[in-house]
């Protein structure tokens, strides 16, 4: 771990080895919604703790699971190698707080598998393309928010764009169709990596939005894909929900990056609280 701190990012999700496989973390306020730590965010300080942790530095897949909420202030990532071998490594990590009787908690699950991604062959077969949506200028900047009271301090951190299809939530006039698309990057211009992935999967206004459903949407299960370091730049992503049933629904996301490559893919199953 660098004892470098270049950006917001870097330093709210940094983390500190106190002994063999633990790491202490002081998690910041900013990256909340309400008083809850975005689960995104939460994924991207655990994936720092097992980069350093595992022999290889990049995640490939992520799968967590959110057993309760979490808040700002102290925590520590616990991590175990399942497997380390010369392509891949596969390993699990858990982050603990205190309750205020001081009992610790887990708050998160996580088993993941780390690679290096520079060393992935640059053959590509796919039917994928990237979303439709306005060029950067021509989609809603948060700063121009319809809406004064959807305004979470996660949207200060970051520098989103949204499609003007995906708005009509903000002015009471969801589409319905459970989609959501904006061009993502982060407020201190920071670039793209794929660390930071783990966040962008998970940073957009739920698709719960557009089905016209208002409130915290907590996620229970989150597996990200990383699939290529991304290029400079902002990044497109599209959040599509095509089931909601007994209070739950799942929502996948397609991170794209500036080079029109897929860079990343999530699936998740969250909770409708409303």
């Amino acid at each position: 771990m660098s004892d470098e701190i270049s950006s917001e990012f870097d330093r709210d999700t940094a983390v500190r080895r106190v002994a063999p496989g633990e790491y202490a973390a002081d998690l910041a306020k900013g990256w909340a919604f309400g008083d809850v730590l975005n689960g995104g965010y939460l994924l991207a300080v655990v994936g720092r703790a097992l980069a350093d942790a595992l022999p290889h530095p990049d995640p490939f897949t992520v799968s967590a699971h959110y057993l309760a909420a979490t808040g700002a202030g102290p925590a520590v990532v616990r991590t175990d190698v399942a497997r380390a071998g010369f392509s891949l490594s596969t390993g699990s990590a858990s982050l603990f707080q205190r309750d205020e009787d001081g009992t610790e908690v887990e708050r998160i699950r996580v088993l993941a598998t780390y690679g290096e991604l520079d060393r992935l062959r640059d053959d590509v077969r796919t039917s994928a393309r990237p979303p439709d949506m306005p060029p950067y200028e021509e989609c809603v900047s948060t700063d121009e928010n319809p809406d004064p009271s959807f305004s979470p301090e996660l949207v200060h951190r970051l520098a989103l764009r949204l499609d003007p299809t995906s708005v009509g939530w903000a002015v009471g006039s969801p589409s319905g169709k459970g989609e959501m698309r904006a061009w993502f990057a982060l407020a201190d211009g920071r670039d793209p990596d794929p660390l930071s992935l783990l966040l962008t999967v998970d940073a957009l206004p739920p698709t719960a939005f557009d089905l016209g459903l208002k409130g915290w949407v907590p996620t229970v299960e989150l597996t990200a894909h990383v699939r290529c370091r991304p290029a400079p730049g902002p990044l497109r992503v599209a959040l599509t929900t095509r089931n909601m049933a007994g209070g739950y629904l799942e929502e996948d996301a397609e991170v794209w990056d500036s080079a029109d490559r897929l860079v990343a893919q999530s699936r998740q199953l969250a909770r409708v609280l409303e």
